[in-house]
């Protein structure tokens, strides 16, 4: 390989039950193959020394709002099919508002959805949320295999999906309402065992986007994690309450979900999550909307 980096571009071609971990017979609606991406690409300005290069397009993926690489190379990809079909902006439901700024937990959030939408509210079980998998297996920089590594998130209060860490064989999802553990344990590309380690993430509607993301290991060896100003209402395993319903905050527990406490908080949408050489932990508060 040349001493030239390669940029590596994932493009987007467009725009409390346990569900089963491989829905088989969920099929949404995904764009077949075209150009788009690598006419897109032609217009980037690309960095001397570095190249760009479409990886991965619908069928393969589709709307992607995440991804993570493990140590296998494989691409992890957060895909949602929910948005405005379960995941909502209280912007377009203003007669939610009273409601929904005075929720403390996400059964309040449950209670209000069915008190607007009565047997509407069963529409918001229809789409799922889902982890892709994408595989090189040729090693010549072009995905060539796509499975499902784990859906059925498709519960009334999920979503979004957005946020996804490979670790030392484990995977991490955070999926409004839930932190999710999943593992492979035959190593066939999906997920046999699913395990949500807090729940209580997501009380209120809010903005669409300010959801749970920046899944990252810090320096002290756990587990990182941000949520927007959806806010918060989770009883750790320990027993202790934490409630943030107003605001965004930076999260982190050990790698069992044990020890779940608050780092940051005062944030109004924090996104992904980096640490420096130091120690020092950077995030991206989101306040574009």
């Amino acid at each position: 390989m040349s001493r030239s980096r390669l940029l590596v571009f994932l493009l987007l071609l467009l725009g409390r039950p346990m569900a089963a971990l491989i829905a088989e017979d969920y099929q949404p609606k995904i764009a077949g193959p075209s150009k788009e991406g690598e006419l897109a690409i032609q217009g980037f300005k690309i960095p001397e020394g570095m190249q760009g290069k479409l990886v991965a397009a619908e069928p393969d993926l589709a709307n992607p709002v995440a991804f993570c690489i493990d140590a296998q190379g494989r691409f992890y990809i957060c895909e949602t099919f929910r948005q405005k079909k379960g995941v909502e902006d209280n912007r377009g439901h203003m007669n939610w508002l009273h409601d929904d700024l005075a929720a403390q937990t996400v059964e309040d959030r449950l209670a209000f959805f069915r008190k607007h939408l009565k047997a509407k509210v069963e529409d918001y079980a229809k789409e799922q949320d889902r982890i892709r998998l994408l595989t090189d297996t040729d090693g010549d920089g072009t995905i060539d295999q796509a499975t499902i590594f784990a859906d059925g998130f498709n519960n009334i209060l999920d979503g979004t999906g957005a946020g996804v860490l490979a670790y030392r064989g484990n995977v991490y999802y955070t999926c409004i309402p839930d932190l999710w553990l999943l593992n492979d344990k035959d190593n066939d590309g999906k997920a046999e065992a699913k395990k949500s380690l807090a729940y209580g993430f997501g009380v209120r509607v809010a903005f669409r986007g300010h959801d749970m993301h920046g899944l990252t290991i810090g320096p002290d060896g756990r587990l990182y994690f941000s949520i927007g100003d959806r806010g918060l209402n989770v009883t750790t395993k320990e027993g202790k309450q934490l409630l943030y319903p107003d605001t965004g905050v930076v999260l982190r527990c050990e790698l069992d979900g044990s020890n779940l406490e608050v780092f940051a908080s005062g944030l109004r949408n924090p996104q992904e999550l980096a640490f420096d050489d130091a120690g020092n932990l950077f995030t991206g508060d989101n306040n574009s909307d």
